[in-house]
């Protein structure tokens, strides 16, 4: 294989990571100064700041922090979650690389915590709009975990993605439903006005007209799936291959770490085409760029939208709503009300 060939031991990976990382100017992981030198024993670490005192190396400041895991194991995990369109499971990494199946789930969330970096630019022209939604079906459950409040999408997760048609670029993101606000806040975010916007019939998307998007749809409903240059082949394609993955492959997703899967699959169909090593690349840039202060896998950043909820003419924003449960906040202008050590969220209706 010609990634053995490149990166044949740690040294190599090491050496791979830094060039990513500096160049040709290692600066501090720690404060960012450029004045620092190498210790000949490697011991605590591998480079000194002689500005801030401080030893690193190349994890210091990275999602790599703290690990000991080989850098070699990394670059080969990053090929194959690369390499594999509908994903690798982390019994796979846990055989190939013989380590624990605990420490092949932990790298595969931070690499795909590197891999989650949406286009920066907002889409325009012909883009596609759609949602779906991730859970098991509620008459495959155990009686004792139904919830017995319908058929549908009762317990499921909702995800709503855009598709730009010339780029074939996509954004997705899990949100906390499909009402109309939340489609709206979110085509709002990821599409320039004027663009032409198609979507199928759901009530959610009637008011784009009026936000300033060409919108066209199709009746879904009645079977109409395409209308001219109206459907939404190219998204609904997507959540097929994001479904394959689920099912195929991962066969089960934490919905606490969901928003991590979505951006797995939407960093890697934006990437796509180009060059394994250039993909490669790409996630190497991600693992250090702005990742001082990455939040925790305990952590879940999956419904952090900032929505507003309109009822009876009063808005309340509930810029946190987290793992189903929602933390007041007073009001858009102010300091967010923290929970008190005694506070005991709500259930989020």
């Amino acid at each position: 294989m010609q990634l053995l060939d490149e990166i044949p031991d740690n040294t190599a990976a090491e050496e791979w990571f830094e060039k990513a990382r500096w160049g040709d100017t290692r600066s501090c992981g720690h404060c960012g100064a450029t004045d620092t030198v190498r210790i000949k024993s490697g011991k605590p670490m591998k480079y000194r700041c002689r500005t801030c005192k401080k030893h690193f190396n190349v994890r210091t400041g990275t999602f790599l922090k703290g690990t000991h895991i080989p850098l070699r194991h990394w670059v080969y995990t990053i090929y194959l979650m690369m390499t594999n369109l509908k994903g690798v499971s982390s019994m796979k990494i846990h055989r190939e690389l013989n380590i624990t199946q605990k420490s092949a789930w932990y790298m595969m969330h931070r690499i795909r915590e590197a891999m989650d970096t949406a286009p920066p630019s907002m889409f325009s022209g012909e883009v596609e709009v759609d949602e779906t939604y991730i859970g098991g079906k509620e008459s495959n459950k155990h009686s004792s975990k139904k919830l017995k409040q319908g058929r549908g999408a009762v317990g499921k997760k909702a995800i709503v993605g855009v598709k730009e048609r010339e780029s074939k670029e996509v954004k997705a993101e899990v949100v906390p439903g499909t009402s109309r606000v939340i489609i709206e806040d979110f085509v709002d975010s990821n599409v320039k006005q004027e663009s032409k916007v198609y979507t199928d019939d759901a009530k959610a998307y009637k008011g784009l007209k009026k936000k300033g998007y060409k919108h066209e749809s199709v009746k879904h409903s009645v079977g109409e799936y395409v209308n001219e240059q109206a459907h939404t082949n190219g998204i609904e394609s997507f959540w097929s291959m994001f479904k394959r993955g689920y099912v195929g492959t991962y066969h089960r997703m934490s919905l606490k770490h969901l928003h991590r899967y979505v951006g797995e699959f939407v960093r890697r169909q934006n990437i796509r085409k180009r060059d394994t090593k250039d993909q490669m690349r790409e996630v190497r840039r991600g693992y250090y760029a702005g990742r001082n202060n990455e939040p925790s896998l305990n952590e879940s950043k999956e419904f952090n939208i900032g929505l507003i909820v309109r009822h009876a003419g009063l808005e309340l924003n509930y810029g946190l709503l987290h793992m189903g449960y929602i933390f007041p906040y007073k009001s858009a202008e102010q300091e967010p009300l923290l929970p008190s050590a005694d506070y005991e969220p709500q259930e989020a209706a």
